[in-house]
């Protein structure tokens, strides 16, 4: 059995995958996330959502990382796993812990960014974590989450930016170039965002081995039917 990290891109997936770890790109599209995880969470011994991330809270920079203590989507809340996420923040220093907010679509504009920060508490957001939280609840799985910020609380998205995910987590640069024809005016604030979440890629893969292969989940120990968790 391995840990099912669940993700949004492709190269997220790429930077994180280990003999260890199943990955499972998002691409954006939640219908297809959540049919991957009914199936693969199956042979999973636990489920981390882990990857890029907006930023919620507004002292948060691209690079800082984000280690939820639980994951709202509307009125429904999942706590994660004590232990791990324990181990998370002792090995990613300087980490944020708080409440992530999960959502099917992206947050692109700093004003909604900041509406919801106000309406949850939550101090960052990604199209993955509520899917995976849902996923480990009804298998009954170990749920974590670390995530990394790609863009500030207050970043608008460029549209160009938001055209760039295919629905397999790859990058669709013909829709970048075409809405950036549409509107060459984004030019400057597509290189910024592409800068930024270079940063966050950087710092993603230095976590990644911080955490280690298995992304400090530690194995499951022998219990009782019916009794399963991180030790």
């Amino acid at each position: 059995m391995t840990i099912l990290a669940v993700t949004g891109l492709r190269r997220e997936q790429r930077i994180l995958a280990t003999p260890d770890i199943e990955v499972l790109a998002g691409g954006g599209n939640a219908g297809r996330l959540a049919a991957l995880l009914e199936t693969h969470a199956r042979q999973a011994e636990g489920i981390i959502s882990i990857g890029i991330a907006g930023a919620l809270a507004p002292e948060l920079r691209p690079g800082n990382w984000i280690v939820a203590t639980a994951v709202r989507d509307g009125e429904d809340s999942w706590p994660t796993d004590a232990a791990w996420r324990t181990r998370l923040a002792a090995l990613l220093p300087g980490a944020e812990e708080g409440v992530q907010l999960g959502r099917d679509t992206m947050v692109a504009r700093a004003v909604e960014k900041a509406a919801l920060h106000r309406a949850t508490g939550a101090v960052g957001v990604d199209m993955e974590s509520h899917l995976a939280a849902r996923a480990a609840r009804r298998h009954g799985l170990p749920f974590a989450v670390a995530r990394v910020v790609s863009d500030g609380a207050d970043r608008d998205l460029p549209v160009a930016a938001q055209r760039g995910m295919r629905p397999d987590g790859g990058v669709d640069i013909s829709a970048v170039l075409r809405a950036l024809a549409a509107d060459p005016r984004q030019l400057p604030a597509l290189i910024r965002t592409g800068w930024e979440a270079e940063k966050a890629f950087r710092a993603l893969l230095g976590g990644h081995h911080r955490l280690g292969a298995r992304l400090a989940a530690s194995p499951i120990a022998a219990s009782s039917a019916g009794d399963t968790g991180l030790v």
